[in-house]
């Protein structure tokens, strides 16, 4: 398992530099800065994973550098990674797992007509598994998911009350094609989060994660046969051991029945000082 994560790393970052395509996220411009650029599609890629498990580590720096480079031209890349709590009983607990990350890893498998939910598991969109076959066929199904017809999403920051509980407006564009009704989702991840693994199975090693879930509320949902727009302004309770500058907001929609992500956007988080 380890090796084949190796490979398939190996062969996407290879494709991604013979197309020259080794680009990150744009900056932002001002405090109400568009929090992707309209000339690339975004698609989420969530990364069950725990640090319990020996197979989990590569697929993690996979799914970073994947976030990190952006290899593929006009596609906005958003990690989510979501530690699950089933390994803790193996002798380490995972300090950033979650029962509602195993929870919403479960609904997944339940969807996908999954016999158990596994680590690592990839799902491109809420709507399919990664299949780890090849560095082709990963660009493959990213450019496809990519293609698709999108709702436009927009996160643009708000004079917060209070430094620690910032605020946001959230606009989402009609939703293209949707027969339900569609859920808004805004996650906090954050990026520079190590650890010195103690015990399990990787016992001895230093793990660095990017993108860890740090929490995932939803702030709405949208009416069914899409046809118009969603507006919100929520606001985000930080807690204190979380890096201000190591956050991000990101903000997904998914359709209710089939869970498939039909829009999102991703921004930093901006630090307010008083």
């Amino acid at each position: 398992m380890k090796n084949r994560w190796q490979i398939v790393a190996g062969l996407v970052l290879l494709a991604a530099a013979q197309a020259r395509a080794h680009r990150a996220f744009p900056g932002r411009a001002g405090r109400q800065a568009a929090a992707t650029s309209p000339e690339r599609s975004s698609v989420v890629i969530e990364l069950f994973t725990s640090e319990g498990c020996s197979s989990c580590p590569p697929a993690d720096r996979f799914l970073s550098e994947l976030e990190a480079k952006q290899p593929i031209p006009g596609v906005a890349i958003i990690a989510l990674e979501e530690h699950v709590d089933y390994w803790n009983q193996d002798g380490w607990e995972d300090p950033f797992s979650s029962q509602e990350w195993t929870e919403r890893q479960r609904e997944y498998v339940a969807r996908f007509r999954g016999a158990t939910p596994y680590t690592p598991q990839m799902i491109l969109n809420g709507e399919q598994v990664m299949v780890l076959k090849g560095g082709s066929e990963i660009q493959r199904a990213i450019l496809l998911a990519a293609k698709q017809e999108r709702a436009e999403v927009s996160i643009a920051a708000q004079d917060p009350d209070r430094a620690d509980t910032p605020k946001f407006e959230v606009h989402v564009g009609n939703l293209p094609g949707t027969r339900d009704k569609a859920d808004v989702w805004l996650a906090v991840t954050e990026d520079g989060l190590h650890s010195d693994v103690e015990a399990g199975e990787n016992k001895g090693k230093m793990l660095e994660h990017a993108s860890v879930v740090r929490t995932l509320q939803k702030i709405g949902s949208t009416p069914a046969n899409g046809g118009t727009s969603f507006v919100a302004n929520p606001q985000i309770k930080l807690k204190s051991n979380w890096k201000k500058e190591n956050l991000r907001v990101v903000v997904f929609v998914q359709d209710r029945k089939s869970w498939r992500i039909v829009g999102a956007a991703s921004a930093k988080l901006e630090v307010v000082t008083r």
